[in-house]
């Protein structure tokens, strides 16, 4: 059996490896996860709840260690890390307790009632951008619906999906919660196998294949498959909100998140106001490694990925963009914090998604305008608009699964995670994101 090196991004040195799985050992897993499956659907969705919150909360004691080893090995800084596996750990009961709410079984009508059934075994397969926090979110409703699951973790995060959810699964009945490690061919593997669901949060290109592999036995589907998304600032918008919003968002995690900000519309009246706010508050990130004091712009996942995100900021300004900020001058593994002002459409920033910590402006003349670019896209996860008088008539015409008036896309609370387009195939969170793990029967008597 051949081995993954998992590596430090801020250093390139290796930290630690674990085994790939073979083909064989993909076919064993989802045997066993099948026949582990028959008797954990077959436990109350009480019992599986507590099996579920008994096995996080052996974690809690382990949050410190498993934040320093995510940090080490995706990149964010310590406080990031903490927050990512400290919230996964805690959520894991939250979830859980949602979760069996969820599936309970409805009245419909006189002697007719809605229940959530099991669908079998399902794949989860994990990015390595929030490796802890997306798994979890994938994974906790699966198990509580009754399924079974085998977690694929991305090739650049292996070691902590193999501490923080092997843990888990030693703590759940053997064969309910699986970790199969690999790259690309893992994963396809297992989307061909005799799963019954697939759970995917990654590229629209893999996201493309995994429909192409499941349709021959027509697999249920919950994909998240990235954004591009664009932000508007109105002539009436508060431009200090807007600045701070506009940087946080698109620096956020080394600006390598679904739902980074990636286009910048603002109006030409307040253009010159907002592009020299957003200087200034972008000059105050300092990047380095996870450990560093003050650090709050992480290394690039891997060389491919900071290449990516350098061409795309060379193309900007051989395409005419104004660089306000950084540049693409930059030296592996950091992209220090860059400020582009003439985005246009011909530039890869604006038709691709970056994900870098790269500001991209343009300016727009009238809202019609900024609306119709803000929408041009194949992508379709979140989008947001600073204003006033008329902020909700341009957010009601803007393209996407979430929309973030004045503040963040995403929402808060039970709402779900979803994405419209093609960054979206079903979604999660929410309760009706978590029936998307059963099957739904209408009983009748």
């Amino acid at each position: 059996m051949t081995t993954l090196v998992s590596y430090d991004p801020s250093t390139g040195e290796a930290i630690g490896e674990v085994d790939i799985a073979t083909a064989q050992a993909v076919n064993e897993a989802v045997t066993q996860a099948s026949k582990a499956q028959k008797a954990w659907g077959a436990l109350t969705l009480e019992a599986r709840a507590a099996a579920v919150t008994k096995a996080y909360d052996g974690l809690i004691e382990q949050v410190a260690a498993l934040s320093d080893l995510l940090a080490k090995e995706q990149g964010k800084d310590r406080r990031r890390a903490n927050g990512e596996v400290g919230g996964a750990v805690s959520m894991g009961e939250y979830l859980a307790s949602e979760a069996v709410a969820a599936f309970k079984s409805q009245p419909v009508a006189r002697g007719t009632e809605l229940q959530y059934r099991p669908l079998g075994v399902v794949a989860v397969i994990a990015p390595w951008n929030y490796p802890v926090m997306m798994a979890n979110n994938l994974i906790v409703p699966a198990l509580i619906a009754g399924n079974s699951v085998i977690l694929k973790p991305s090739e650049h995060t292996p070691l902590i999906a193999e501490v923080f959810f092997g843990q888990l699964a030693e703590a759940l009945p053997d064969g309910v919660l699986q970790v199969l490690q690999g790259d690309g061919d893992v994963g396809r593997a297992l989307v061909s196998s005799d799963v019954q669901m697939v759970a995917f949060t990654g590229s629209k290109a893999v996201g493309h294949d995994i429909m192409a592999r499941s349709a021959p036995t027509l697999k249920r589907l919950v994909m998240e498959l990235g954004g591009n998304d664009p932000m508007i600032v109105m002539a009436n918008a508060n431009i200090d909100n807007a600045a701070y919003f506009a940087v946080a968002g698109s620096f956020e995690n080394a600006g390598q998140m679904c739902t980074s900000i990636e286009r910048i519309y603002v109006d030409r009246a307040v253009a010159e106001a907002f592009e020299q706010r957003v200087v200034q508050i972008a000059r105050q990130y300092k990047t380095g490694p996870w450990h560093q004091a003050g650090v709050n712009i992480g290394p690039i996942i891997n060389a491919k990925q900071h290449q990516t995100v350098v061409s795309h900021i060379a193309d900007a300004e051989a395409k005419g963009a104004t660089v306000l900020l950084g540049g693409s001058e930059q030296t592996a593994p950091y992209i220090k914090p860059t400020v582009l002002t003439g985005m246009s459409r011909d530039m890869l920033i604006e038709q691709q998604e970056t994900f870098g910590p790269v500001v991209a402006i343009s300016r727009f003349d009238t809202v019609d305008e900024a609306v119709a670019r803000a929408n041009d896209s194949d992508y379709g996860l979140g989008a947001v608009v600073f204003g006033g008088a008329g902020v909700e008539a341009v957010a009601e015409r803007l393209e996407a699964g979430m929309i973030g008036i004045n503040q963040g896309q995403g929402g808060g609370g039970n709402a779900p995670w979803v994405g419209a387009k093609q960054s979206g195939y079903g979604y999660h969170g929410s309760a009706e994101g978590h029936r998307q793990f059963s099957q739904v029967r209408v009983v009748s008597r």
